[in-house]
């Protein structure tokens, strides 16, 4: 994991966020390649969610919603998470952290920093959400939430913050976070059955992103794990470096949403069948993904160490070392080797159809070796045959061959090897 956090800061996907002041705990900002691989998966995921069907529409709900919201979604009551403090370090800690030996509270705990014995607290709960005051007046009245979640809009992407007691392991646990999630209105009776169909429908869909099959799986949440409103609930987990967690979530929430809803706002939220004239409180069939975690699978699933052997090297300058590579189509590289004006005429073409980089700095192998780490599918090189025939060389990052390619070409070329 050390790795893949290093080169994602060295190559500006993810970096600390307010790092000169020593950077805020858990807190990250995304850089110029990883705000690019965010925004595709965030793309992708409402192009398959909204555009490509019928029965979803689209919201984008306010962050900052009535403190009764959340009274009534049983956020208030009852989203917290069990934490313990060890009275001799000082360290807070979720009271299930696997760390911890013992029970919490009891002579036998053994705090999982320290190493003290019968220093941990009872676990007391913990409410996850931020808490701030709207108005000039900082009192009771004046409460609102930061949304731990953006489930109480429809269809939706946005940021929802949560006071995690443990955050950590990169971009997986964070206080401020993006969510893709998805609420689907179902008639009673039908929800078991819509409930399977989306469970298909997410794992189909996280594997066309490319993801090993053999590192995903899925997890039904026990009844000790099932959340207030849920009648089941599974996750789809990925073998991260740092063990198998889930990125995405699919729940049978029931009727508790707009039954809560309705009886705390005193306004009929049941729908009329127009066919049947027959009125209910829908249930709810939820997806929930996490837009941070799925482009942390998608980094460490890309994630590759090779060695290039100078057989296998379309050129002397790759053969006998051993390459970091992410496995992503980001962009070309254009790259002038001493032809500046062809070069700039074929970067400012390409640019109109993909995201390109110039790179014209340091040797040919050691600009390949940025690009692999980037992540950039193919290199397109200008070299001094480019300015007598009008073609480049065009080097595939993942056979390493090279191709030579008509620069009036270039487009469709590329067109056609990016989709597959």
């Amino acid at each position: 994991m050390e790795k893949l956090v290093s080169l994602a800061k060295r190559r500006g996907f993810v970096f600390q966020s307010s790092e000169i002041y020593g950077g805020l705990g858990s807190v990250w900002d995304y850089g110029p390649l990883g705000v690019e691989l965010k925004k595709n998966i965030k793309e992708r995921w409402w192009r398959s969610m909204v555009h490509e069907r019928h029965d979803i529409e689209g919201l984008d709900a306010a962050i900052l919603m009535h403190p009764k919201v959340w009274e009534a979604s049983g956020h208030v009551a009852g989203f917290t998470d069990p934490l313990v403090d060890c009275k001799q370090c000082k360290n807070r800690f979720r009271a299930d952290d696997p760390k911890i030996k013992g029970t919490p509270g009891q002579p036998d705990a053994q705090c999982p920093v320290c190493g003290s014995k019968g220093t941990l607290t009872a676990p007391r709960q913990f409410n996850l959400m931020f808490k701030t005051f709207m108005g000039p007046v900082e009192d009771q009245a004046a409460v609102v939430y930061l949304r731990p979640e953006t489930a109480q809009g429809i269809a939706q992407i946005g940021k929802a913050f949560r006071n995690e007691i443990t955050p950590g392991n990169f971009i997986f646990r964070t206080r401020e976070f993006e969510q893709m999630e998805m609420q689907f209105f179902v008639k009673p009776g039908t929800e078991n059955e819509w409930f399977e169909t989306w469970r298909a429908e997410r794992m189909k869909w996280v594997e066309g992103l490319g993801i090993r099959p053999e590192k995903l799986r899925w997890h039904q949440h026990g009844k000790d794990e099932l959340a207030h409103y849920a009648a089941d609930a599974y996750d789809i987990q990925y073998e991260f470096p740092f063990g198998w967690q889930e990125f995405e979530g699919i729940h049978n929430r029931t009727n508790f949403d707009l039954t809560n809803h309705q009886q705390h706002a005193g306004k009929k939220l049941e729908y009329l069948d127009p066919k049947t004239n027959e009125r209910f409180i829908p249930y709810v069939v939820e997806t929930s993904a996490g837009a941070d975690r799925t482009t942390l699978v998608v980094l460490c699933d890309a994630y590759t160490e090779e060695e290039v052997r100078g057989a296998e090297a379309a050129d002397a300058a790759e053969g006998g070392e051993q390459r970091v590579v992410l496995k992503l189509a980001v962009f070309p590289l254009v790259n002038k080797d001493g032809m500046p004006e062809l070069a700039h005429r074929i970067h400012d073409d390409l640019r109109r159809h993909f995201n390109v980089f110039y790179d014209d700095g340091g040797s040919i192998g050691r600009r390949y070796r940025r690009q692999d780490e980037a992540g950039t599918p193919f290199g397109v090189t200008i070299d001094g045959q480019s300015t007598q025939d009008q073609t480049v060389t065009v080097r595939d990052r993942d056979t390493l061959k090279q191709d030579r390619v008509a620069t009036a070409q270039l487009v469709a070329y590329l067109t056609q090897k990016l989709a597959g």
